[in-house]
This record gives C-alpha cells, structure tokens and sequence, in this order.
C-alpha cells in the first residue's frame, strides 16, 4: 500500500521532517517515491513551519494513498492555511 508519512531528517535534538510518499514496507527513513512537503517542529521566528505541495497530496490521496495520523492532522492544517 502506498502511504504518505514523515522521514526524519536534522540533528540531534534538532528534528526535521520531509513529507514522502512511499510503499508502506519502506523503513521510515529508506527509499521513497516522492517528497511533497517538509514540516520544521522546532521553527522560530521567520523560519517556515510548514510547507506542502498541495497539489501533489490531493494527486495522491485521489490515487489511493493512505496519510498517517500526523501527515493527516499536517495536511488539515495546510488547507486552513492556504484559505
């Protein structure tokens, strides 16, 4: 199954995330099919939080991939962003 979930990226104590769509057997951080976001938990000041491809999501949700939990509640707040 293909799935849209989040690869860790940064350093220690410093997470960073890419938004990716991948088949589901993939370990968290292997191979993927595409990148369609990033998302930055501990941004400050002008530093983007947030940042997806919106147009590529709503592609693959159409195309049957499945969001975790976090990319679902991510991708909501993208929306509301973006209206």
């Amino acid at each position: 199954m293909v799935t849209i979930r989040l690869a860790r990226g940064g350093a220690k104590k410093r997470p960073f995330y890419h938004l990716i769509v991948t088949n589901s057997r993939n370990p968290r951080d292997g191979r993927f099919v595409e990148r369609i976001g990033f998302f930055n938990p501990v941004a400050a000041g002008a530093e983007v939080k947030l940042s997806v491809n919106q147009e590529r999501a709503n592609y693959w949700l159409s195309q049957g991939a499945q969001p975790s939990e976090r990319v679902a509640q991510l991708l909501k707040e993208a929306a509301q962003a973006a209206a």
